[in-house]
């Protein structure tokens, strides 16, 4: 016999697929090398890999909005302020992804102009990189510590994720204020590993929702 799903386990399971998805976009760091050339605009390198790319960043940007979307009906029974503000994060979270990817897409179009395009072709992806360091770097730290603090609070999962969250965002936050003050470049593998726990949280966070759920006790008394 199959038992239908309650409703706070489609949720999770919505939530987790959804938050998984998010990392589509890891072959943009290599899609994305050419087009950081400063030679990209008069060379030969394909523009398939960029628009490849982009096509990648913008899924994520809508998955990014669908994690927020699913999990705002469990969230606000815990702190509808704090839930209703993670929804507004990831919204411009994925606003400013779509900006940046339209910043990647006009330098292909310029590659038309040749040499002459080449200084602002630089500067578009050069703004690329600014929004990158806002939109998938600062506001998810905002995120991991909206979305760590009301997990923590209600228990819907161990404390351990939440906990893991919670200082992912303190250490990704660090790291973006140590490329804001150029201790280290945005591209360094230093940068790269202050992302590593707010990357752990959210991975682990999705495969658990696919995998436990919610803790039901916990879902009971948020009822």
């Amino acid at each position: 016999e199959i038992h239908p799903m309650n409703p706070s386990r489609k949720t999770s399971l919505a939530a987790g697929i959804l938050y998984l998805l998010t990392f589509i976009s890891i072959p943009t760091l290599s899609l994305y090398h050419e087009i950081h050339q400063p030679n990209f605009i008069l060379g030969s390198a394909p523009s398939s890999d960029v628009v490849l790319g982009g096509i990648l960043e913008l899924l994520m940007a809508l998955f990014c909005i669908g994690t927020a979307i699913v999990l705002y009906p469990v969230l606000k029974k815990q702190n509808e302020t704090l839930a209703l503000g993670f929804v507004a994060a990831r919204v411009l979270e994925a606003a400013l992804i779509f900006a940046g990817v339209a910043a990647l897409l006009t330098v292909l179009q310029m590659r038309t102009f040749g040499a002459e395009a080449s200084v602002m072709s630089r500067g578009l992806v050069m703004l690329y990189d600014c929004l990158f360091l806002i939109s998938q770097s600062f506001i998810p730290a905002v995120n991991g510590l909206l979305l760590g603090t009301l997990l923590y609070q209600s228990r819907l999962v161990p404390r351990i994720l939440p906990i893991i969250g919670i200082i992912g965002s303190f250490t990704l936050a660090a790291g973006d204020v140590a490329v804001l003050y150029g201790v280290f470049d945005q591209h360094a593998p230093i940068a790269g590993l202050s992302a590593v726990p707010i990357a752990l949280w959210e991975f682990s966070l999705g495969l658990y929702l696919i995998v436990k759920g919610f803790k039901e006790n916990a879902v009971i008394l948020a009822e």
